[in-house]
């Protein structure tokens, strides 16, 4: 037998060890002792989720790829948390900050990129080290640390309008903070997007909170002791808490030019992957390959699987010729492809486009010669696997471009993902083709969660899921098994609705935290926090142990948050009755703090929208009314008509019945809100049969509650669940089904949802019939809670933290010399 030589692979990021795993799968063992040194102290994991971890939406430990038992599983010696400092190409040996030392026979160099700075003043300390409250978003520790930062912040500035540079606003949004975006030119992913693409992208982003500020050059950071804020070149100051540099990538060259390897903005490498020193060779974003470096996943996954052949000497070899750039991702949540030119690059382009900013959709197509060479898919992905296969392949495209654009019905055939080749890539996060998902639901795994976790697929950005699901349900014959996972109330802890609320009162968990050190083995998931706390409030009332992390935004402040960062204050305006005192000190209000706009709600009251969150307490003060309510999964309101108190039609007092109701349900949180009404009438000119509660006066001085109606994305007439004579029974069955709902109904159920998965009928037998015998304890729980409320406002009097309701200090006074 051949003796082995040794493979050191210098980069343990996702080139590196992509390529680790491509020898490994073809037997590279055999050939080569294999060694790699990662930087990190970690296993590989998936960068792509790193924005997932910091919005709090993936735990850190579920975006490892290859955690370090892997690396001993398959005879790999990795050396983690050891940089390599130096390579002597003479002796072949490579040398670690920690003093080890390997022997090489064959090189490789994934070292991957590096951030780029940009040049501003007053960024590190004497200590060479960054400011408190300034970080860089690369790695895992840099979630960690921001995460951790985070939490004592308000305002938080990100610098890069980029891809990554939005990914790290996304996250930081997530987790409650004002958000600035700072980009030096004047359109946000200049990169991937034309300038139409990138307006529409800004609107977009602008409507989901963030601020943008474009073609604002940074020049110092403000702050002695900790960052406070930025200085642009213009002159002009924005003040902050925290500040990410996410203003591109370079890449990282300078162990290979150390070690006089060619480069120029890269490593240069030869269609082999080969360097300029002979048996060193180069993958990933630190290469340069006939001219082009190459910032995505997809060349990454190519260039490691030709070196893997070429080294293990495949039968089969296949060069690098370059790679076709094409990317599918979701930008904040928005579906975005883009693939080829962005421009026209010749006269004899054709340009397709289709715009619809209302739904934020953009999509433009370059056509060449009958043939897709470009195109921007933006808020939209239906078509997308479709154009992918089109342009990676060359292939002629339909004279109907519309076919293209959207999916179409009728004479044209629907793109079916089942019809792609096996080597068709469906994931571009991971490079996971359809063949491999295929064959993966062959070898049984046989739900969404079982593939997606074999095969990686749908694991990155989520935006291939629904192929993945749909090649589930091609490749497994109507074969699939449930996911128990999707039957958790909360993601974080592996427990349904019922046996998470019998642990939690066996184990008398008060806590969210105690939840998570119980229940899920201490590990503590971000997006489980908020649905955790709606429900030990429901559970225990007064007795809850109220943790400030576990709430967003809206219910830390008590007011909805808006687009532009200021809060919307609404408030309680019982059954719509106002008095003209009341209206007079909202005037005032409005007035003194120059409310930019009052608007009256669909529910009949009266809103305060634009308040800054420093001016709340004050706000607050001066209304003297109780909180409506406005920003929380609770009872919202009690819409009214007039009723038979002036109304001719009218044949109930709708109105009193509305104000019973507000007065005693005000602030009841829930699994989702929940709006009621009363009408006096069948006329329900108060649109009662349509909210999640309703009661409508009839003849004989009756009241018929409905329950489960919407009027929103979805529309539903409620459900009778039962006729009665009086409003004080009209509260009875109100507030039992009301602690019904909060006890059975998943996180973010609506009840008309609940209300059609349980059914009408049984939920009279349970609630009307007492087919269990359960409606004492649901009648002494929902008064429980009745008597448990208080007026969150009053924090206006005393705040529940130091920093609940302040501001950024004016720091303009605090630069420091910056010459």
């Amino acid at each position: 037998m051949t003796q082995k030589q040794r493979l050191v692979i210098i980069g343990n990021g996702m080139a590196g060890a992509r390529f680790i795993e491509e020898v490994v799968a073809r037997q590279g063992n055999e050939y080569f002792d294999i060694v790699v040194f990662g930087d990190e102290p970690y296993g590989n994991y998936n960068r792509i989720l790193l924005s997932g971890v910091l919005a709090g939406t993936h735990d850190p430990q579920d975006i490892f790829i290859n955690p370090l038992a892997w690396y001993k599983n398959n005879n790999v010696t990795l050396h983690s948390g050891s940089p390599v400092t130096r390579i002597d190409t003479a002796e072949k040996m490579v040398y670690a900050d920690n003093g080890t030392v390997e022997h090489y026979d064959k090189l490789v160099i994934a070292t991957g990129s590096a951030p780029f700075i940009p040049p501003m003043k007053n960024l590190y300390k004497e200590d060479g080290q960054f400011r408190e409250g300034l970080f860089i978003f690369r790695t895992l520790d840099d979630c960690e640390s921001m995460t951790n930062y985070s939490s004592q912040c308000d305002k938080a500035i990100v610098i890069g309008g980029g891809l990554l540079g939005l990914e790290a606003a996304r996250g930081l949004l997530n987790r409650g903070l004002e958000v600035h975006v700072i980009h030096l030119l004047p359109q946000l992913m200049n990169v991937q997007l034309d300038p139409a693409a990138s307006e529409m992208l800004h609107e977009t982003l602008r409507n989901m909170g963030v601020h943008l500020h474009l073609e604002k050059n940074s020049v110092a950071a403000l702050g002695s002791e900790r960052f406070e804020g930025l200085l642009f070149s213009d002159g002009s100051v924005l003040e902050g808490d925290m500040c990410v540099i996410s203003a591109g990538i370079r890449p990282n060259i300078t162990l290979a030019k150390e070690a006089s390897i060619h480069v120029e903005r890269g490593i240069v490498i030869a269609d082999d992957l080969s360097t300029s020193t002979p048996d060193i060779y180069a993958i990933g974003e630190c290469t340069q390959h006939r001219g082009c470096i190459y910032g995505l996943v997809a060349p990454l996954w190519e260039q490691a699987r030709c070196l893997a052949d070429l080294l293990t000497n495949k039968q089969e070899q296949n060069t690098y010729q370059g790679s076709k750039v094409s990317t599918k991702l979701k930008v904040m949540g928005v579906e975005l492809a883009v693939m080829g030119a962005k421009e026209r690059t010749c006269e004899s382009d054709e340009i397709v486009t289709y715009s619809e900013p209302s739904r934020g959709i953009y999509k433009k197509l370059i056509v060449n010669k009958g043939r897709l060479v470009g195109a921007i898919m933006l808020g939209e992905n239906a078509t997308t696997p479709r154009l992918l296969q089109l342009f990676d392949r060359e292939e002629v495209i339909p004279e109907n471009r519309a076919e293209l654009l959207f999916p179409l019905s009728g004479d044209a055939p629907a793109f079916n993902v089942a019809d792609l080749p096996d080597d068709a890539q469906i994931c571009n996060c991971n490079g996971v083709s359809k063949g491999q998902i295929v064959a993966a639901v062959k070898s049984g795994k046989r739900s969404l969660k079982m593939l997606c976790d074999a095969t990686r697929a749908g694991t990155g950005c989520g935006s291939c899921k629904s192929q993945v699901q749909a090649l589930l349900e091609f490749a497994s014959d109507g074969v699939m098994v449930d996911d128990p996972s999707i039957h958790y109330y909360v993601p974080g802890v592996p427990l349904a609705k019922p046996q998470l609320i019998e642990a939690i009162k066996q184990q008398n968990l008060r806590s969210v935290s105690a939840v998570f050190q119980a229940l899920a083995g201490g590990k503590e998931d971000a997006g489980s926090k908020v649905g955790l706390a709606s429900l030990l409030k429901t559970i225990w009332g007064k007795d809850y142990e109220d943790e400030r992390d576990a709430r967003f935004i809206n219910d830390r402040v008590h007011a909805n948050i808006q687009n532009n960062g200021t809060f919307s204050v609404v408030p309680r305006i019982y059954g719509g009755v106002t008095t003209p005192e009341q209206l007079r000190r909202i005037a005032d209000v409005a007035d003194k703090y120059k409310v930019p706009m009052v608007k009256i709600t669909g529910g009949q009251r009266i809103d305060l929208l634009g308040i800054p969150k420093d001016k709340l307490p004050e706000v607050w003060k001066e209304l003297d009314m109780p909180s409506g309510h406005a920003y929380t999964k609770s009872f919202r309101t009690c819409k009214t008509c007039v009723g038979s108190e002036f109304c001719r039609y009218g044949v109930g007092d709708s109105t009193g019945l509305g104000i019973k109701i507000e007065k005693r349900f005000q602030g009841i949180e829930s699994p989702h809100k929940m709006k009621l009404a009363t009408t006096g009438c069948p006329r329900n000119c108060s649109e009662a049969t349509t909210k999640d509660l309703g009661a409508v006066a009839i003849e004989g001085g009756k009241w018929e509650i409905y329950i489960g109606g919407a009027a929103g994305s979805q529309v539903r007439k409620g459900d009778v669940l039962c006729t009665v004579g009086s409003h004080d029974e009209v509260l009875l069955y109100m507030g039992r089904f009301m602690q019904y709902y909060r006890e059975n109904a998943k996180y973010l159920e609506r009840t008309w949802a609940f209300v059609e998965r349980l059914g009408i009928d049984h939920l009279r037998q349970l609630l009307v019939e007492d087919s269990e015998g359960i409606c004492q304890r649901l009648d002494e729980a929902i008064q429980a809670s009745v008597d448990a409320y208080v007026d969150p406002w009053q924090e206006a009097v005393t705040p529940a933290t130091p920093t609940q309701f302040s501001q950024v200090l004016n720091v303009v006074e605090k630069i420091p010399a910056l010459s």
